[in-house]
């Protein structure tokens, strides 16, 4: 008898007398399914046995005839005639029994193993026989367990699971073992060696490479799956070449062509063209062409030729007008002939280009549109022409074109340019009412008038606006509101812009510091002024000429000369030199404390230096030698002034009136005076007083 039949009729009879445990599905499931198995049907059963499945070569005994892990597991020893799919089958039932083994032995735990044996063996022959009929594919791809009729439904279930979890392992292995072939491959090693070169070691470097083989994996797929693809594509066409083949011979020859009845439908992705009001689409269409690639300009021969030539050939202060007409009344030309007729006075005479467009312009075969104006206007405010540029807006709002955003733009850029502020304002808030949101070139523009006009506090306005827009502003932008404070001496109004440039994290150069010491100085707060110097240091900037004499100044406004000549001694040890600006503000100080003889050699020590004695070292010494009744030396200062008068502003001349006055020098100061009205500049009330109570009082100049 065969010894697997014996086997099988031996676990049935083993499992037949077993009671089943209710808690558990897999053993209702079993006893089930096995117990009708039983007498009579066994014995039939033996009598018929199943011929052994392909699937199993062989099952291994041990000495007692007991089935051993090895026989229930079905493992196969492949031989060398057998092929890949047969060993993958081996493979699917060694897993499935060692999972199932596992699931039967904690359901039945007072089972001994050779009934778990038996168990497994019913199990086995019920998977190989679905293998057989092609059904376990079938089975394991469905999303939920298909019923048997030799199986209970859980116990189905269970396989179901059994049979998907080994098939899932089965492809892991498969992709574990591909990409050992892929961390082999040479690109991988060839990157990898290029990542230990560049210092990758470790966790990264392992990470890296089995991304790298990962990637190449995918790659390799792809094509292989392209390739397959190509390849079905081919073999399918040359199915069908040959099945048009076959039916070209089995078709008979056609001696003439089909007739069509009825009108020709043209028919493109389910549109009827034929249609007739697809013929109104298609000339809108060519119109818009049209706009798009303008045609070619008429060509020019003949008398129009040499009228075009003349009107190339005219000079700036010629009227193109008759010329103009002329050439129109022979062309009859078009936009696209005005364009070229345009293009070439601006490439070859660019003086007359501007006012033969503006001719142009007028004319109704030009089709003149709003952005031709905007070329004119932008072409005449680039060079700052503002009654033309304001000539031709009002011509441009008469022909019932209304000057658009861009137009307003080229306004504001304009008015910012030359200064004039009111207009500037006014063409940027035009532009706040079409509802376009200015963009950082407007806003700098309108900001630099206002700094420009000595209104920095409205630039600043404008700043605020900026960044709460979320614009970041320049630093140009801001460094020019900082000079703008600096040098009128808002100290508070330099310490906001110095902040919010801070905030927005520029970095502080010299001239940041210099300016703060400025307007501090300016602003009589030395100790601020003083604080920065030393920032200024701190930070590596050495302090220049400029920067030294505005810390001077800052002493000066309090009479702090200890401290300004303790600075001076420090910085000289530093290797600094005092320069022109420097020994100025010296000058300057010592004149008004009436020290003479320091202030002469301050003006030798200027002198060695080579360079022109600057405007207010004059003014200064005017005012000491007035003071001092130095008569001669004050009449040469006031001479020099006198020769200088178009730099002085009214702050020079109201100091130099009231020294000459407190001199007793009268007529000079009258004369002074003079210059000062001469210059469009009026005197304050005080100089007034002062220069009457001199005259009333006169005395004799002292004698030198």
């Amino acid at each position: 008898m065969n010894l697997k039949h014996l086997i099988f009729r031996k676990s049935i009879n083993h499992i037949s007398k077993l009671s089943p445990k209710p808690a558990s599905t897999i053993s209702a499931a079993i006893s089930t399914s096995l117990h009708p198995i039983s007498g009579v049907q066994s014995s039939a059963y033996i009598k018929n046995p199943k011929p052994i499945s392909p699937f199993i070569r062989c099952i291994h005994l041990t000495r007692e005839t007991k089935l051993s892990y090895a026989s229930v597991e079905a493992n196969v020893v492949s031989s060398d005639s057998e092929d890949e799919d047969d060993g993958t089958t081996k493979e699917f039932l060694s897993r499935f029994v060692w999972i199932m083994r596992g699931k039967l032995s904690e359901v039945y735990t007072d089972c001994d193993k050779e009934t778990i044996n038996g168990m497994l063996l019913v199990i086995v022959e019920k998977v190989v026989e679905e293998m057989e009929k092609g059904g376990i594919q079938r089975m394991v791809g469905l999303k939920v367990a298909m019923p048997s009729q030799d199986f209970s439904e859980d116990l189905w279930k269970t396989v179901w699971e059994a049979s998907n979890m080994v098939l899932e392992d089965m492809e892991k292995a498969r992709k574990k073992e591909r990409m050992k072939q892929f961390l082999q491959a040479e690109e991988v090693k060839e990157m990898c060696r290029f990542a230990g070169e560049v210092g990758i070691r470790g966790d990264l470097l392992r990470e890296l490479r089995f991304k790298w083989a990962k990637e190449k994996m995918e790659e390799n797929d792809f094509y292989e799956s392209l390739q397959r693809f190509r390849s079905g594509k081919q073999e399918k066409g040359r199915n069908v070449l040959k099945e048009q083949a076959v039916a070209a011979e089995d078709t008979p020859a056609v001696a003439s062509l089909p007739k069509r009845k009825g009108k020709i439908k043209y028919k493109i992705y389910g549109l009827d063209l034929s249609d007739p009001k697809w013929a109104a689409v298609a000339d809108k269409i060519h119109e818009k062409e049209e706009m798009l690639w303008p045609l070619e300009p008429k060509p020019i021969s003949g008398k129009c030729k040499l009228v075009m030539d003349k009107i190339l050939s005219l000079k700036k202060e010629d009227d193109p007008s008759q010329l103009l007409a002329e050439w129109i009344q022979l062309l009859q030309p078009t936009r696209v002939d005005w364009i070229t007729l345009l293009d070439k006075l601006e490439q070859q005479n660019p003086g007359i280009h501007l006012k033969v467009m503006e001719l142009v312009l007028g004319e109704e075969s030009f089709q003149t549109n709003v952005r031709d104006y905007t070329k004119l206007i932008d072409a005449y405010a680039k060079e700052d022409r503002v009654e033309d540029v304001e000539r031709i807006l009002r011509k441009m709002v008469e022909n019932g074109i209304m000057p658009d955003s861009l137009t307003i733009t080229v306004l504001v850029h304009m008015y910012s340019k030359v200064g004039n502020v009111a207009r500037a304002n006014d063409a940027f808030e035009s532009l706040r009412n079409y509802g376009f949101q200015p963009d950082t070139k407007v806003y700098n523009s309108v900001m630099m008038a206002y700094i420009n006009a000595g209104e920095p506090r409205q630039g600043e306005q404008l700043l605020r606006e900026m960044e709460t827009r979320d614009i970041k502003p320049s630093e140009e932008i801001y460094m020019a509101l900082l000079r703008s404070y600096s040098r009128r001496g808002d100290a508070v109004g330099a310490g906001r812009i110095a902040n919010s440039m801070q905030f927005a994290g520029f970095q502080h150069n010299l001239e940041y510091f210099a300016l703060l010491v400025e307007a501090y100085g300016q602003a009589g707060d030395y100790d601020q002024a003083r604080s920065n110097f030393d920032n200024m240091i701190k930070l590596g900037h050495k302090p220049d000429d400029k920067c030294t004499a505005n810390m001077i100044a800052a002493y000066e406004k309090k009479n702090l000369l200890d401290k300004a000549l303790n600075l001076l001694m420090e910085l000289e040890k530093d290797g600094f030199e005092p320069g022109i600006e420097t020994y100025t503000v010296l000058v300057d100080w010592l004149g008004r404390l009436q020290l003479v003889d320091e202030t002469e050699k301050l003006l030798d020590k200027i002198a060695q230096l080579g360079e022109v004695p600057p405007l207010k070292v004059h003014v200064s010494l005017c005012d000491m030698y007035s003071r001092a009744k130095s008569e001669k030396k004050a009449l040469q200062a006031v001479g020099v002034l006198e020769a200088r008068k178009d730099e002085l502003g009214p702050c020079e001349f109201e100091r130099i009136i009231t020294a000459l006055c407190a001199g007793g020098f009268v007529q000079d100061a009258q004369r002074i005076l003079q210059l000062m009205e001469a210059k469009g500049f009026a005197a304050s009330e005080q100089v007034k007083f002062s220069l009457s109570a001199s005259q009333v009082f006169s005395q004799k100049r002292p004698k030198t």
